[in-house]
């Protein structure tokens, strides 16, 4: 009896032993501290770990990382992966969030965006609630540091690097196809046709017209003032554009619908029959998906080199 008191004895001072030093090898969460697009220094006492996401794109980035477990709460717009909409929305809609929501859920870490005013921020912080503020990228080497940004800030550094060099290869074996091509297609992107004698596209300079420079085209709006205008029948005829691009297309406009507009059926995209659907969350979000975007536009320009 003795001798079983004994070993027994051992072995729960062993396993305490083990348990000690477990915990004493397990290194310390260092603090974090970064400054964020409003020149604001945001601090840290270690990675977040309950993050509540105000922007569709802070959100893919945060799941491209492998931080969506990390994630409690998103906007009302973040839609994608679909594991996040069974996340808890803050709202969004009209520019408006639920302090309440943002607050019940008790984040160390609101991820803001450029769609977020100071004065939100400002109001988050007044509840006591940590921000980061996260600037719009203007490149993608902007957008591969916006993601390595979110790594440090979510203990996800390895996992960004690693994502951002992958996006890279991918970008650069699209490029190495478009590139020694000598010719480019003129491209229309439509972002509202609903007035078909005035229809909304991007001007240049912005990050779609951008992907249509590295996919092969040429933006026909960049001669435009400002990211986003509208073109007049008449100056779209003159620039004939050899493919028309609908970033409308999810709210039911077709390839039908467009050939069929009065004065349209001059242009070489509609008598080529080169109108296609595109998916605008793509390139409209400055996230990781916006390489999706990129590799699908080059292959609606070029399919034959695209297999």
């Amino acid at each position: 009896m003795k001798r079983l008191t004994f070993i027994i004895t051992i072995n729960i001072l062993a396993v305490l032993l083990l348990s000690a030093c477990g915990a004493a090898a397990a290194p310390a969460a260092a603090p974090i501290t970064l400054t964020d697009g409003l020149g604001r220094s945001v601090a840290l006492a270690g990675p977040a770990q309950k993050i509540v996401s105000l922007a569709p794109s802070n959100t893919e980035i945060l799941f491209a990382i492998g931080a969506g477990g990390q994630v409690v709460g998103r906007d009302e717009f973040s839609d994608y992966p679909a594991e996040a909409k069974a996340l808890p929305s803050v709202g969004g809609s009209m520019g408006t969030y639920s302090l309440e929501t943002i607050a019940s859920l008790k984040p160390d870490l609101v991820l803001a965006a450029e769609i977020n005013t100071p004065e939100q921020v400002k109001s988050l912080e007044d509840l006591g609630v940590t921000v980061y503020y996260l600037s719009n990228p203007k490149d993608l080497d902007g957008m591969y540091a916006n993601l390595k940004i979110v790594g440090q800030l979510a203990g996800r550094e390895k996992e960004a690097e690693t994502l951002a060099a992958s996006l890279q290869a991918r970008v650069q074996a699209v490029s190495k196809i478009i590139l020694p091509l000598s010719s480019r297609f003129t491209v229309f992107y439509e972002l509202d046709g609903s007035d078909p004698a005035k229809p909304w596209t991007v001007g240049g300079g912005t990050f779609l017209s951008q992907l249509i420079a590295l996919a092969g085209g040429f933006n026909v709006g960049d001669s435009l003032q400002g990211d986003y205008a509208q073109m007049s029948q008449e100056e779209l005829l003159v620039a004939n554009p050899m493919v028309i691009l609908l970033g409308d297309a999810a709210y039911g406009v077709t390839a039908e619908q467009v050939a069929a507009r009065p004065g349209w059926d001059g242009l070489a995209a509609v008598q080529q029959g080169r109108i296609f659907p595109f998916d605008d969350n793509l390139v409209s979000r400055p996230g990781p998906r916006l390489v999706d975007g990129l590799e699908q536009i080059a292959k609606l320009l070029r399919p034959e080199l695209f297999k």
